[in-house]
């Protein structure tokens, strides 16, 4: 398979005490369970 590139922007979300990204569910064919991918963060604005 082809490799595939997205770029998202989106506000990290909270599940307890811990920060979460949440993925898109228009990405579930692409990224399933087990899948590898290469995430890269880049900070665009700090939370108040």
């Amino acid at each position: 398979m082809a490799s595939q590139t997205y770029t998202i922007t989106k506000k990290i979300a909270k599940q307890g005490n811990k920060s979460i990204l949440v993925i898109p569910s228009f990405l579930r064919e692409d990224i399933k369970p087990h899948s590898i991918v290469k995430v890269t963060i880049e900070v665009i604005r700090e939370a108040p």
